[in-house]
């Protein structure tokens, strides 16, 4: 069985490492799969070889990592209004994998509309193929004033954290890993810091399962911090999700969303 990495960006894939290691620990396939398109090709085909690189350097062969977003017109920023053709693309992506027992996503969060976008689509693809689906924070504002930000730390409406282990040598190698990214090093100035802090306050990495129910709610109470820092209203993103919630294919487990109510 394959374990799918199901990600919006080039790079998100360097907050999931102690995941890719635990997959290879257990001999698991790792795949790796891109959905936000780039206006321009020449920073995706760099950003696609430094996340290759990294990948390469813990074991991960380069052909792993596939662009299934490349010449989709789903850009970077706006992955949220084009979750439904997404989903075609990652479906033919998937079959071509082959069983797959476990999904990774960034977290239902709040963070960022792309990596919402993303946790959702892993949990209609999860309810589908039957699959756990594992969520892991990238950033998110949770009770904290902008233009600051909570990174790496989960939320407490995700449900139990599950901590990952890491030796020594690991945490020194993931540290130096960033290093792969030179083309981000601006955002990689402020997230680098505030994750690693989150470690070293909550003594490791943590994972949480992403429920079917939860895509269903508001990330979390009080402004979420794209909705500031990237203008995108929660309205737009909820209203993206319901569509691909409305379009799931018969015959699958549905997920349903709470009442307006419930979730705000």
């Amino acid at each position: 069985m394959s374990v799918v990495f199901l990600l919006a960006h080039f790079d998100d894939e360097y907050c999931a490492l102690p995941l890719i290691l635990e997959a290879q620990t257990a001999d698991e396939a790792c795949w790796f799969l891109y959905v936000a398109d780039y206006r321009d090709p020449a920073n995706a085909a760099v950003r696609l070889a430094e996340t290759r690189a990294f990948l390469r350097r813990f074991g991960v062969p380069a052909d792993r990592a596939l662009h299934v977003g490349a010449g989709s017109g789903v850009f970077d920023g706006q992955v949220c209004d084009g979750i439904l053709p997404s989903l075609a693309r990652l479906r033919a992506a998937i079959a071509r994998i082959g069983p797959v027992g476990r999904l990774v996503t960034p977290a239902w969060e709040g963070g960022h509309p792309d990596h919402d976008s993303c946790a959702a689509m892993a949990s209609i693809l999860g309810a589908e193929l039957d699959a756990t689906v594992l969520q892991f924070g990238l950033y998110n504002g949770r009770k904290v004033l902008r233009p600051f930000y909570r990174a790496c730390s989960p939320l407490a409406e995700n449900g139990p954290a599950i901590g990952v282990p890491l030796k020594t040598g690991q945490w020194l190698a993931w540290l130096a890993a960033v290093r792969f990214f030179p083309s981000q090093t601006w955002n990689w100035l402020g997230l680098f810091p505030s994750m690693f802090l989150t470690f070293a306050e909550r003594r490791g990495f943590a994972v949480q399962t992403l429920k079917p129910q939860r895509i269903g709610e508001r990330p979390h109470a009080g402004r979420l911090h794209y909705e500031w820092m990237f203008r995108t209203p929660y309205a737009r993103v909820r209203a993206a999700v319901d569509a691909a919630l409305a379009a799931q294919r018969p015959g699958r487990a549905r997920i349903r969303k709470k009442p307006a109510s419930m979730s705000t």
